[in-house]
């Protein structure tokens, strides 16, 4: 098994170092055909949202379109993978960012009976969701 940093998730997405990228797709390409096993963790899939975000300045639209895009690559084992892909479409459809949205999923995922925040916006999804 080979555990992917996030480096190499953001050289892959955004292709604006050329040696780099190719070396994460031929990586990618490898992991694709079965040759090796890729894991990564949500640290690593949180930290590819931040940098793309906070660095690059990545509107919503576009974060969403490169995050679900990591997610269908079903040949890398996400920690939490489908917490992870409910929390992407959570973050899409609402005004929440990916953080609350993957922690509205995972409280729900998990069997919460409640979600206590001061988060006014995430307590109104929270409201919505759960009627």
């Amino acid at each position: 098994m080979i555990f992917v940093d996030t480096n190499y998730f953001l050289r892959f997405l955004l292709a604006d170092q050329e040696v780099q990228h190719h070396t994460a797709k031929m990586l990618f390409k490898k992991a694709a055909t079965g040759e090796v096993d890729l894991f990564t963790s949500l640290i690593v899939f949180f930290e590819v949202y931040w940098v793309l975000a906070s660095f690059y300045k990545k509107e919503k639209a576009e974060l969403v379109e490169k995050l679900e895009g990591l997610l269908s690559m079903t040949f890398i084992d996400y920690q939490d993978h489908d917490v992870l892909v409910s929390a992407v479409r959570v973050f899409k459809e609402t005004p929440l960012d990916l953080e609350d949205a993957y922690n509205l999923v995972y409280a729900s995922a998990n069997g919460a009976s409640e979600l206590k925040t001061f988060d006014q916006q995430l307590q109104k999804v929270y409201k919505k969701t759960s009627e």
